[in-house]
Order: structure tokens, then C-alpha cells, then sequence
């Protein structure tokens, strides 16, 4: 019987020439002003195995201190030792501001790059991605700030967020050189990449493939949802919680997903990394999307 076993193994971020963790630490909930807290979670992250740290402008815009506020308390942390920096790819992203609610445009990018750099108090970020696709601007627009970020030196490479293939083809076409990460959400409970082509294209094209949310928001941790109750399983026969096996059967798949672990607890950040252990049947992955679905595969 064919058993998928994961890898600990650095990956190359698409075509970028970077090499990243197979797991990825999220900002989206960093909040607070206790920088040795914050700096305990980097600790915890690094000893993990951890390497690629992702977060967005927008984050904290639901918490008092406000937009821009977790890339800022992530920068106060790295000011702490600025060689802590040489062991990260960080990874931001930008257009998404409350009220309008998107924009991409060159002006706009420019400055919001400019910003979360000097939040961060770093000179550079390794991957830059457009949160959300904005409507109102053409590609080549967008393409033309991209371009400009790499050619300044200010940014290492470009990839997307919660953009579709076309959205992603229609960019591309204008641009310099490759995209090289999508980041769509992706859990048992949200299976979706798996049926619009997104982690198809993204495989046909080397990309990175960042999963946002492989928890499906905490829902995957609760043993009364069908799903959870067979991660949960799956985790017994190899001493890991359901959380830690949901990661695993996030990166089962061929397209070596990078789940991204939004825990805020050194102690979960450091039971992420025992996803590694967990191995899979095909029956076993399987019957865990049908859960997850809450129907039968054809």
C-alpha cells in the first residue's frame, strides 16, 4: 500500500532562487505590545525549522493599535537582534485598506511597500504579494509596481494572494519576471484549490504554494466534527494532536503545500513541526476530504 510521507527537507520558493521551511509561521493575529513574548514565538518558530515568516500590512486592523500594527510589533522584535533577520525570509503583502477596500495601483503599492518596510526596520522583504486582486486597476499596472519593487532592490521576488489562475495568467503576461508563490486558504474544510485549478496551475507553473487558515479557523481541532475526529485519529497513531496532523494533510499533497501555522503559543508553534511524522494512505487523505466535504468523492 503506497504510503505519503512528508519531508523536513528545505523547499525552493517557486523560481525565485530562495529556499524556504515546508512550514511557514502567520502574523495574522500578532497583537500586543509584549516584545519578549513576541520575540519567544520567533525563537520558537526558528527552532522549529521555521524559516518563512509571513504578514501583511492590513494586519492588526482589527485590534486597537490598527493597520500596519503587526508588522510593526514584528519589526520592534527583530530591532531586539538584527541578526535574527539573516535566519528569515519574510514575507509581506500589501492593497487591501479598509474603507476602500482595495487598490493596487503603482502609486499606491510603492507607498505601501515603503511603509511596511519601515515598520519592519528591514531594507528589504523577500516576497512581496498583492493581498487581493483590485478591480479597478489593470494589470500592467499592477505588473509596472512589481517591477519597479524588484528592480529598487526593495523586494526579492513577488508572488499572490487569494487570486484565481486567470487573475494570476493576466498578471504574469505583463510582467518582468515570475510569480513565484499563490496563497489561497486552503483545509479539509475548505478544499476548494483542489476542484478550480488552483493548485494545478500552480504545480504547472513551480509555484510556492502558501496555505492560509490549514485549521479551518480551529474548526479541524474539534473531535465532533467528522473531519476533526479523523485527524484527531491519524494524529493518535503518531503522538501529534488533530491540529499538528491537519498540517500534514495539508502537505500530503504533490503540490508540497506551506501550510501556514497562525498559532500564537510557542508551545503550538513547537508541536507544528512534528507534522513531519505523520503519514498518510491514499484511503486514509481521502476519507478525510470526504469529511471535510460532507459528501462522497464520485
Amino acid at each position: 500500500m503506497t504510503t505519503l510521507r512528508l519531508s523536513n527537507e528545505a523547499r525552493a520558493l517557486g523560481k525565485s532562487g530562495i529556499a524556504v521551511s515546508p512550514l511557514a509561521w502567520g502574523m495574522w493575529r500578532l497583537a500586543g505590545d509584549d516584545i519578549a513574548a513576541v520575540r519567544a514565538l520567533i525563537d520558537a518558530a526558528l527552532a522549529a525549522g521555521i524559516t518563512l515568516f509571513d504578514t501583511a500590512d492590513i494586519y492588526g486592523c482589527d485590534v486597537p493599535a490598527g493597520f500596519g500594527s503587526a508588522e510593526a510589533l514584528f519589526g520592534r522584535a527583530l530591532a531586539e537582534d538584527r541578526r535574527v533577520r539573516d535566519r528569515m525570509v519574510i514575507a509581506t503583502k500589501g492593497g487591501i485598506r479598509p474603507g476602500i477596500p482595495y487598490n493596487s495601483s503603482r502609486e499606491y503599492l510603492a507607498a505601501a511597500l515603503d511603509d511596511s518596510l519601515r515598520r519592519m526596520g528591514v531594507e528589504t522583504v523577500d516576497l512581496y504579494q498583492i493581498h487581493r486582486r483590485d478591480l479597478l486597476t489593470h494589470p500592467q499596472e499592477v505588473a509596472g509596481a512589481l517591477d519597479a519593487m524588484v528592480a529598487s532592490g526593495k523586494v526579492r521576488a513577488v508572488g499572490l494572494s487569494n487570486h484565481s489562475p486567470a487573475e494570476f495568467d493576466a498578471l504574469q503576461a505583463f510582467l518582468d519576471q515570475p510569480i513565484v508563490a499563490t496563497q489561497p486558504e486552503f483545509s479539509a474544510l475548505h478544499v476548494a484549490p483542489l476542484f478550480d485549478g488552483t493548485l494545478d496551475h500552480a504545480m504547472r507553473h513551480d509555484l510556492a504554494v502558501l496555505a492560509w487558515s490549514p485549521l479551518g479557523g480551529g474548526r479541524l481541532t474539534d473531535a465532533a466534527h467528522p473531519a476533526g475526529a479523523l485527524l484527531a485519529e491519524q494524529g493518535v497513531a503518531y503522538g501529534v494532536d488533530a491540529a499538528t496532523a491537519a498540517l500534514a494533510w495539508v502537505m500530503a499533497h504533490p503540490a508540497r503545500i506551506i501550510p501556514i501555522v497562525g498559532s500564537q503559543t510557542p508551545q503550538r508553534i513547537t508541536a507544528a513541526a512534528e507534522a513531519y511524522r505523520v503519514e498518510w494512505t491514499r484511503s486514509q487523505w481521502y476519507a478525510v476530504l470526504e469529511a471535510g466535504m460532507g459528501s462522497r468523492l464520485p
